[in-house]
């Protein structure tokens, strides 16, 4: 009867070993799988906030081109086809900015999600691969076995022991949970590349009218433009002029200062001179006129210098009229030729990558076309 138990335990043992060994391989598979979701959701949010940060680009130059639009006067200051494309253009990226970042949110939520789910299925495997080489040594204990000895009540239930059927529960929800997730997972990959493209879409069609209708109004301008540019070349060189005149009054302060440096250091070198030799000759007056000279040459000096550094301002200021505010075809011209300028920076080289769903758990790289892929950039 012992040996036949002593069987019966070991056939038992080994049918133990089999089945955990059955779910400690399910969990490996579950485990690669999760990992690769995991990755390519990784990837995928990291396209989508690539993408919402491009969006910053876009967003600036349309603020920047509303605002000197902001600079027309009179006549010009018009709700033209240009300011309307600017301002539908800044709302399809805000709205595009919002749905990205809810996808980013739900990609870091759903990342968290997929992250508890592996740590469950870590620690489930873990102690089956603990409870395996429990069970492995226990089939390898014979009677020669060199460990083997009495025990203290070794019948007893050990506490927090489960039922088999609980056991067995318990692994399987792990395994659904899992896979739900990664389901989940799959399903937010798929939204995310698809709210990827249709807000670069969407973006690059907005791009397209703006700058179209901006070249319009740029041609209807550029008449008046070449007649009031004379006016600003001639401020800038009278700005020249006067940055050389205060150039040479501060040259001549210095000097100026320097000799009355001279003239100081004498005076007070010669008040040391000993007893009846202290006494106020020609040179002490001859120093001492010499002085108020100087004081007066440098206080009419710096005058001159404030003077000329305020009538700087002014060319400056006027400098700025000219270019903001002279003729109300001209301002507009120059305004409109720095929001295209400006607007040229919206241009993206080509071979840019955005992650493909084409598994349940997998993702791969595909090179984008250079039309779809200024339209992610853009977007």
């Amino acid at each position: 009867q012992t040996k036949w138990d002593e069987h019966d335990n070991h056939t038992r043992l080994a049918e133990r070993i089999s089945s955990v060994n059955r779910w400690k391989e399910t969990l490996d598979k579950c485990l690669a799988d999760i990992d690769a979701e995991i990755d390519a959701l990784a990837k995928v949010k990291e396209a989508a906030e690539r993408a919402l940060q491009a969006k910053n680009l876009p967003l600036d130059v349309s603020i920047e081109c509303l605002m000197l639009r902001e600079s027309r006067r009179a006549i010009d200051v018009v709700r033209d086809p240009v300011e309307e494309e600017l301002h539908k253009e800044v709302k399809v990226i805000d709205k595009a900015k919002r749905e990205l970042q809810q996808r980013v949110d739900e990609a870091f939520e759903q990342l968290c999600l997929l992250q508890e789910a592996r740590q469950q299925l870590s620690c489930d495997h873990r102690r089956k691969m603990e409870a395996l080489e429990i069970d492995r040594m226990c089939l390898s204990l014979n009677v020669n076995s060199p460990n083997i000895s009495f025990k203290v009540n070794p019948t007893r239930v050990p506490d927090g022991s489960v039922a088999l059927d609980e056991w067995e529960q318990n692994s399987q929800h792990n395994k659904e949970h899992a896979e739900a997730e990664m389901k989940a997972s799959t399903e937010l990959r798929e939204a995310t590349v698809l709210a990827i493209a249709q807000t670069n879409n969407e973006l690059e069609a907005q791009r397209v009218a703006t700058e179209f209708s901006l070249r319009k109004r740029i041609r209807d301008l550029e008449r008046a433009y070449d007649e009031l540019k004379w006016q600003e070349q001639n401020t800038l060189e009278e700005i020249a002029e006067m940055e050389e005149d205060i150039r040479r009054l501060e040259e001549g302060l210095r000097r100026k200062t320097k000799d009355l440096k001279v003239a100081h250091t004498r005076l007070e070198t010669r008040t040391y001179r000993p007893n009846m030799e202290l006494c106020r000759d020609q040179v002490q007056y001859g120093l001492t006129d010499e002085v108020h000279q100087l004081e007066g040459t440098i206080c009419a000096l710096r005058q001159k210098l404030a003077e000329s550094q305020d009538a700087l301002d002014a060319l400056y200021r006027q400098l700025h009229r000219i270019q903001t505010d002279t003729g109300y075809k001209a301002s507009s011209l120059v305004l409109d030729n720095k929001c295209m300028d400006s607007r040229r920076k919206l241009v993206v080289p080509a071979e840019k990558f955005v992650p493909e769903v084409n598994t349940f758990n997998r993702s791969a790289n595909r090179a984008l076309s250079p039309l779809k892929n200024g339209q992610l950039e853009l977007a």
